[in-house]
């Protein structure tokens, strides 16, 4: 199965790396100065689980793109889904899977105007990773896991092939029968996470060591959760039982990753993760106080930023 991933930064360079490294047939899209990068030093993965130097891992660029892959592996932040877009579309053909892992929901709808829904699988991936200064992928947490399945639900032919690969890649790869719900999940986590850290700039512990911040976090997360509720996909069981522990542990260094992105002074998915949180809220006249200040803070960043 001749697999096409994205993008070779930290998402698409781990899960693809780890793919590469089990003999999988994988080739990266990727721009031109990474296509240098890669070929001068190798893909670099610094990780708990092994490190590891793949030596001249398979490239192409969009404008030399001209071949039909089984699966797409798609990585990108937001707010570079039409330039990926652009990119990868000559790869897609009539039996194309496409594997969204980016966070939120709008991005099915971009993809599916463009591909066809019945190509666009449901996806989602679970690491702390970033490129170093030396454009090393590194893993910062034992953690790391990528999901996929039809969105519709259940299990399907193609869903099983697509597992029999990335089983190979030891990195918790599995199908789901239910990954909308997965997804729902994910979101409704990172959104209080990204929105709580982003609006304090700071720390899960740091928050909960202050007067009110326990209550902040939580009430940060319910809100989320009944956006959730309200489109069908209420968080419960053990996901939610998890997401709770970690938005309560006390002395917990955890930030989210847009955090570190408006430290960096960096783009952010301000409308993708948090904003049609906000707009899905007021269609259904649900409160989201908290979540709407938390989405102001970031528009006002982003404003700063261009400026």
């Amino acid at each position: 199965m001749r697999t096409l991933v994205v993008g070779a930064g930290a998402i698409g360079g781990y899960f693809g790396g780890r793919l590469l490294q089990a003999g999988q047939d994988i080739t990266f899209l990727v721009r031109p100065k990474r296509t240098s990068e890669l070929a001068r030093d190798g893909l670099v993965i610094k990780s708990p689980g092994g490190d590891v130097t793949l030596k001249n891992p398979p490239t192409v660029q969009a404008d030399k793109l001209n071949e039909k892959f089984d699966v797409v592996l798609l990585s990108c932040k937001a707010f570079d889904l039409d330039d990926a877009i652009k990119s990868f579309a000559p790869a897609v053909g009539p039996d194309t899977s496409i594997i969204p892992l980016l966070n939120g929901m709008l991005h099915l709808d971009v993809l599916d105007k463009k591909f066809g829904r019945e190509r666009v699988l449901g996806g989602l991936c679970a690491i702390a990773a970033t490129l170093n200064e030396k454009r090393e992928v590194v893993q910062l947490a034992p953690m790391q896991s990528l999901g996929f399945g039809e969105r519709a639900g259940g299990m399907s032919d193609r869903v099983r092939k697509i597992a029999d690969v990335v089983a190979k890649g030891n990195f918790n790869g599995a199908p789901s029968e239910n990954v909308m719900q997965d997804m729902w999940e994910k979101w409704v986590f990172l959104a209080s996470l990204a929105a709580s850290t982003c609006l304090m700039r700071t720390s899960v512990g740091n928050i909960l060591a202050v007067p009110g911040g326990k209550d902040f976090l939580l009430g940060m997360l319910d809100e989320c959760s009944a956006v959730a509720s309200a489109e069908g996909y209420a968080p419960g069981g053990p996901f939610f039982q998890r997401t709770r522990g970690l938005l309560t542990t006390e002395g917990s260094p955890l930030t989210a990753s847009m955090f570190r992105d408006v430290k960096g002074g960096f783009p952010v998915e301000a409308d993708h993760v948090i904003g049609d949180l906000v707009a899905r809220a007021d269609a259904a006249k649900i409160p989201v106080p908290k979540l709407r200040t938390a989405y102001t803070h970031l528009k006002a960043y982003e404003k700063q930023r261009v400026g």
